[in-house]
């Protein structure tokens, strides 16, 4: 059955850890599900680990509902909160529409936007409006290049300070959980304490309400880069390219397909087909 928001509350009262993992598709929707994790990110991730981008910027609206759609088809009976793509919420009245969009379009339960104070607003609007928010702070990819690249934030004292305070702006703005991306685990621990609110962790430390991480880096299908807070837990990336190669040289080689995979006629039929 699928959680509510109620229910990670009290997941987070009682000590129960929250699991969540990112899908992108009808197959890694039904994958997830099958595995009994708590929820489901469609984040926008998926414009670098499905769509081939360099970032996350590029993504669009249109690109975040499809896979949005095919992975509320895949798992039907998971909470899903969707990432709003880079400017899709640069104001309050395209944040409306968009998130709007996103739920009732896309099939999610929950939209995600990065940033702190600043979204505020925004965040209150969407509440306001019935749109349950998840926040997220710390490192914020769609806005990379204004932090200095891919780093952890938070290690001096003025912006570990922010980013509790970020924490609690969030919270009181509505926002039912908040993700803490690659920050020290002493200042997310803090932040997780200070709030009646889940938290999230990716590269966040063990301290936070529950974790998050992306599929294709747990199971070994992302090339380009492995950020140090991913453990895989399998390379099918490995296996799936040696499957392609037996395929390709059992081809060349007129080994498949086989008579196994082969479909037949009848004696009679052939005898009527092409006489004697």
């Amino acid at each position: 059955m699928r959680k509510t928001i109620p229910d990670f509350e009290k997941m987070k009262q009682a000590g129960e850890k929250i699991s969540m993992l990112t899908a992108y598709d009808y197959p890694s929707a039904q994958f997830v599900e099958e595995a009994g994790v708590d929820m489901i990110l469609v984040g926008d991730s998926l414009g670098m680990v499905v769509l081939g981008y360099d970032s996350t910027v590029p993504v669009t609206m249109e690109e975040m509902l499809h896979h949005t759609k095919a992975v509320r088809r895949g798992a039907s009976q998971t909470f899903i909160v969707t990432d709003m793509p880079f400017m899709s919420y640069a104001t309050i009245d395209l944040a409306i529409v968009n998130a709007g969009r996103l739920i009732k379009e896309g099939g999610a339960d929950a939209v995600k936007l990065e940033g702190g104070m600043d979204i505020v607003p925004i965040v209150q609007t969407l509440t306001r409006a019935g749109i349950p928010v998840v926040g997220h702070i710390g490192l914020t990819p769609q806005t990379a290049n204004q932090l200095g690249g891919y780093k952890v934030q938070g290690r001096d004292l003025d912006s570990a300070v922010q980013l509790v305070k970020d924490g609690q702006a969030l919270e009181q703005a509505g926002a039912f959980m908040i993700v803490l991306e690659a920050i020290p685990r002493q200042v997310a621990a803090q932040i997780s304490s200070g709030l009646r609110i889940p938290t999230i962790g990716i590269g966040a430390g063990p301290d936070c309400n529950g974790q998050v991480l992306v599929f294709h880096d747990i199971l070994g299908l992302f090339k380009r880069f492995t950020p140090k807070f991913v453990k895989q837990y399998a390379e099918l990336r490995l296996d799936s390219v040696q499957a392609i190669q037996q395929f390709h040289n059992e081809v060349k080689q007129s080994t498949f397909p086989s008579e196994e995979h082969t479909f037949g006629l009848s004696d009679e039929v052939i005898q009527k087909l092409y006489g004697d």
